[in-house]
């Protein structure tokens, strides 16, 4: 057995390709991978050839496959099925599979043939739902949650009775003794395999945590060894090895390693499987199908096609009836579930190995996946739009209540504190100490990395109806409410203005992820304010139906502050650009105290308090850093963003404003009258500024027009006395968020100067 490195090469290279054509249409790559075998192996062109190598490859693929699959399903999820997901799964599983086992009967085929196509008939595919549902952005509606449940149900009882059929195969005869003994092989698998799960992996994610060898490749190898071991006992009880790795896949959960390193080893699985062994797999499976079923038995193949399709949709709506949704939403559901995928083919290509179908009844199967799944887009949105015409789409809000917010600075625990008087909020936060802030405010805080889905599992992430994402990173926030809308179907989420405005624009128009405070707000400023007590709140009554932009465009000006909540009734929401504000409705207004600030503080305070802060990790060039402080500077100073990043490259080319080792305190001039703004940065793996040895970890930016030169070198001074301190480097590096930084030159030890060109009611309108 010799592998052909360029057949491999050839075919993995089709998988890639042909997989990303297939998602780009908002297909599962698996069709597209199936296609590509199709289209250049022996079935049409014959560039690509199988052998007894890649089948080997293919094998491992789809145990690997099989494995994550297990993984992904949650046994705690299948309890927790709504009974409209049930009989959504039902009857979309029992209505196709009795249709077409009786087709393929009336074509002459045998029992066995007919069972597998009618499981295969009956299959629903998980992510060709799910990326569907994004596209769609159906993600929290009521059609959405009984889909997702509907799939994993139908998908886990096919493989129960795929195990079935190989048990009944392997006996070879069909008496009752020989089917006892099968029940009784199948019935010790699965106890053996339950104790092992239950009880030895526990001990042995503990022995593991314990283990200073216990790393991600040592533990990735063990993952191999107990799927191995799975599917060889599954072998060994008459059934095939993808059913021993699915079930190990069930048990290799966060109960055996903890939560974030079970996702994380999830992770790895997959890219294992999806992305490299599984395609081949899926390539392979193409070189067996035989096109001449559209000439010789084009009429069963059509009429598998229909029957599966009408068996799946009708099927679905008759069992959906009982819950009192409507045979409506029932027709869309079952639409909704007509796509195949990854699990039929798996099942109709061992099918063929073990010769319990033949080629043509393989065949069928793969082009009644590929057809079927390429009319699910079409159906569902036909379907939802019909829906939502009547009036009949349900979003599942109903279900849901509370709020989730990520990031637990000042605005954000006063959010919350408004949130909680009518309903429970739940906080996520890094900080230790943020987290005590938000607990003594009364808030449910939950200290850990918003980045791993099961800190935001444990947070209730999957129950609460709105989510607020308010760390000090922009890239985080945007990631984070990604998560929330795709993973969690949270079905309100809003953050701040992105720096970057293009990567809010691209969330909104693809997840619908709103903007907090319906506008522009310095969220680090706001911080300061409400940590100082210089912050009041009012009320401002709505007194006709508009949209929160529409008010926030109308009053900003006036209210001279921001909308931090909408009171409808006695619910207490968040206040956003998606919020719908009707008569009678209340926005509470968070307000600036200008007068109550300290004395102590001059307009230089004032400005660091609202100054924008970048804190930065990865090492990025100088040109890269300016465009990246332009695009904070230029609303607040009105200009264009590329004019003024453009001006401080100029500058620094005509001499370095690197004035320390690590430190640089660039400065440009622009026209205008009195306008004046600085930037704060921190990064922590160094800007490189070209004939510089040494990177700068440290960045002053300062902007001003040519009439505040004095105020300029005032701040310049200010800046000196602030890095002069001992040991404010190392402070600087170590501070664990934006605020800390801010309070690093806040708290400097200087010379103020109070005059009445400082207090002026330009200056006071900067805070």
């Amino acid at each position: 057995m010799e592998l052909s490195i360029l057949n491999l090469l050839l075919v993995l290279l089709v998988a890639w390709a042909s997989g990303r054509i297939a998602s780009r249409f908002g297909y599962p790559s698996v069709l597209g991978e199936l296609l590509g075998g199709i289209v250049l192996g022996p079935p049409l062109l014959g560039l690509l050839h199988g052998g007894e190598a890649l089948a080997v490859l293919a094998e491992v693929g789809i145990i690997l496959m099989m494995v994550y699959i297990g993984m992904e399903i949650d046994p705690r999820e299948l309890k927790k099925a709504s009974k409209a997901g049930l009989l959504a799964s039902i009857g979309g599983f029992v209505t196709p599979f009795v249709l077409c086992y009786l087709a393929i009967v009336a074509f002459g085929g045998s029992t066995l043939a007919a069972i597998f196509v009618g499981v295969a008939a009956g299959v629903t595919s998980l992510a060709t739902k799910s990326r569907i549902l994004v596209d769609l952005q159906l993600l929290d509606t009521r059609i959405a949650h009984v889909m997702m449940a509907g799939a994993l149900i139908a998908d886990t009882i096919s493989l129960v009775i795929f195990a079935a059929i190989l048990g009944v195969a392997g006996a070879g005869v069909v008496d009752p003794a020989a089917i006892a003994l099968v029940a009784v092989k199948a019935i010790a698998f699965f106890v053996v395999a339950g104790f092992v799960g239950l009880k030895v992996f526990p001990l042995m994610g503990r022995f593991l945590k314990r283990s200073d060898s216990a790393g991600r490749t040592s533990t990735f190898m063990l993952v191999l060894i107990i799927a191995l071991a799975f599917a060889e006992m599954a072998h060994l009880a008459g059934m095939h090895g993808i059913l021993g790795a699915f079930v190990a896949g069930l048990f290799l959960r966060e109960g055996v390693f903890g939560k974030s390193y079970a996702h994380e080893l999830m992770s790895v699985v997959r890219d294992a499987s999806i992305g490299f062994l599984a395609p081949v797999f899926f390539v392979t499976a193409g070189f067996a199908v035989s096109l001449d079923v559209f000439t010789s038995s084009l009429p069963l193949l059509t009429t598998v096609i229909v029957l599966a399709t009408l068996g799946k949709i009708i099927g679905t709506a008759a069992f959906y009836l009982p819950t009192g949704y409507g045979w409506r939403e029932g027709v869309t559901i079952g639409a909704g579930m007509n796509g195949r995928g990854a699990v039929e083919i798996i099942i109709a290509q061992i099918g063929l190995e073990m010769g319990l179908i033949t080629q043509e009844i393989f065949s069928i199967l793969v082009f009644m996946a590929i057809f079927t799944t390429a009319t699910v887009p079409v159906l569902l949105k036909f379907g939802t739009d019909w829906l939502r015409r009547r009036g009949e789409l349900v979003r599942s809000d109903h279900e849901r209540t509370g709020t989730l917010i990520v990031g637990a600075g000042a605005t954000a625990r006063a959010i919350g504190r408004m949130l909680a008087r009518s309903a429970p909020v739940h906080v996520v936060d890094r900080n230790p100490d943020n987290c005590l802030l938000a607990q003594s405010d009364g808030l449910t805080a939950h200290c850990g990395d918003a980045l791993d889905e099961q800190v935001l599992s444990a947070a209730g992430a999957a129950t609460v109806k709105h989510g607020l994402v308010m760390t000090p990173n922009a890239e985080v926030n945007a990631l984070v409410s990604q998560t929330l809308r795709t993973t969690f179907l949270v079905p309100d989420v809003a953050m701040p203005g992105a720096a970057d405005e293009s990567v809010r624009k691209s969330l909104l128009d693809h997840l619908d992820i709103n903007t907090l405070f319906a506008g522009h707000a310095d969220v680090n400023a706001w911080n300061y304010r409400i940590e100082h007590d210089q912050t009041t709140q009012t009320r401002v009554t709505i007194e006709r139906d508009q949209s929160a932009t529409d008010l926030f465009a109308g009053t900003r000006a006036r209210l001279d502050g921001v909308a931090i909540g909408l009171l409808q009734g006695e619910q207490y929401v968040p206040f956003h650009d998606g919020c719908k504000l009707r008569k009678g409705d209340s926005v509470i207004i968070l307000h600036p105290m200008a007068e109550a600030l300290p004395p102590r503080l001059d307009r230089f305070d004032r400005m660091i308090a609202r100054a924008p802060i970048l804190d930065l990790d990865s090492k990025m060039t100088r040109d890269d850093f300016f465009r990246t402080a332009a695009s904070l500077l230029a609303i607040e100073l009105e200009v264009e963003p590329d004019r003024l990043a453009s001006m401080l490259v100029d500058r620094e080319r005509r001499g370095s404003t690197v004035i320390l080792p690590g430190l640089a305190i660039p400065h440009v001039v622009i026209d205008g009258t009195r306008k004046f703004a600085i930037l704060l940065a921190r990064c922590r793996n160094g800007i490189h500024f070209p004939d510089e040895k040494e990177t700068v970890h440290t960045v002053f930016v300062l902007v001003g027009t040519d009439d505040e030169r004095g105020f300029h070198l005032r701040a310049l001074s200010a800046l000196a006395q602030a890095t002069q301190r001992t040991d404010f480097e190392r402070d600087w590096l170590v501070a664990t968020d934006t605020e800390e930084l801010r309070r690093l030159i806040l708290h400097t030890e200087r010379r103020r100067f109070e005059t009445d060109a400082d207090v002026g009611p330009s200056a006071l309108n900067e805070i």
